[in-house]
């Protein structure tokens, strides 16, 4: 049950997040804001979250408090994001403050609710734990370079909308520090052939390594993190996941 309510987060999240960014599709099916509205979306992933509160407070306060810590770093993680919308200015250090909060947080979350549930000794609880806050770090940096190299198909959501939307991620940050002039295409909404053009530069300069070159270091934190827990298949695996993550990214 503590898998189901970590879940039903997320995907309360997902509905909050496509409503946000005016999403169409969402793993290449129609958004919920898409066929019934920015209200039904918004109401559903507020039940969704108030469920998985209520299957949280049945596991413990621990877990209840857990979880519902994890929901206000999630927003303020968003927030964080919100008030840089369309900012050149945007450093490295915001970046990673609000995707830790947006993401990161509830992988930590996901993997210490599980440790919890699982009544594994507390040092194991706490590695498990900052295994997942650095394999949040990880998914949302690849993420963000997928929409930058991947194509609609591929991603089952429209690619670039970061950049028109005016999230600017860690590979366009990198990129407006090897090419000043991305900034002149940047900075307000993007029609279809500015977008693509800025695509062509991030994907261009060394912006997309220099981007997984930071997820490799999360990826060796996160496996160092594991260093504490007894080897068998279930921690080989957790251990082989974020260098996947990485490596699986198409350039």
């Amino acid at each position: 049950m503590g898998g189901v309510s970590v879940e039903l987060v997320h995907l309360g999240s997902l509905y909050h997040d496509d409503v946000m960014d005016e999403a169409l599709t969402r793993r290449g099916v129609e958004s919920v804001n898409a066929r019934w509205g920015n209200l039904v979306a918004i109401l559903a992933g507020d039940f969704l979250l108030a469920r998985a509160s209520e299957i949280a407070a049945t596991l413990g306060t621990e877990v209840a408090g857990l979880l519902a810590a994890t929901i206000g770093s999630l927003c303020e993680g968003q927030v964080r994001e919100l008030t840089q919308i369309f900012d050149v200015a945007r450093s490295e250090q915001a970046y990673l403050e609000a995707i830790e909060g947006k993401t990161a947080a509830l992988m930590s979350a996901s993997c210490r609710i599980g440790a919890l549930t699982a009544g594994l000794p507390r040092a194991e609880i706490d590695a498990l734990t900052a295994y997942g806050q650095r394999l949040g770090m990880v998914f949302q940096i690849v993420d963000d370079v997928l929409d930058v190299v991947c194509t609609d198909e591929q991603l089952g959501k429209p690619a670039g909308n970061d950049l028109v939307t005016g999230v600017y991620t860690l590979p366009v940050i990198r990129a407006m520090a090897g090419a000043p002039d991305l900034q002149g295409l940047l900075g307000a909404p993007l029609d279809d052939d500015t977008m693509n053009r800025a695509r062509d530069v991030v994907r261009s300069n060394g912006a997309i390594g220099a981007a997984l070159g930071v997820a490799t270091e999360y990826a060796a934190e996160a496996e160092r993190a594991l260093d504490t827990l007894a080897d068998n298949p279930g921690v080989d695996a957790l251990r082989a996941l974020p260098r996947a993550l990485v490596e699986g990214v198409p350039v």
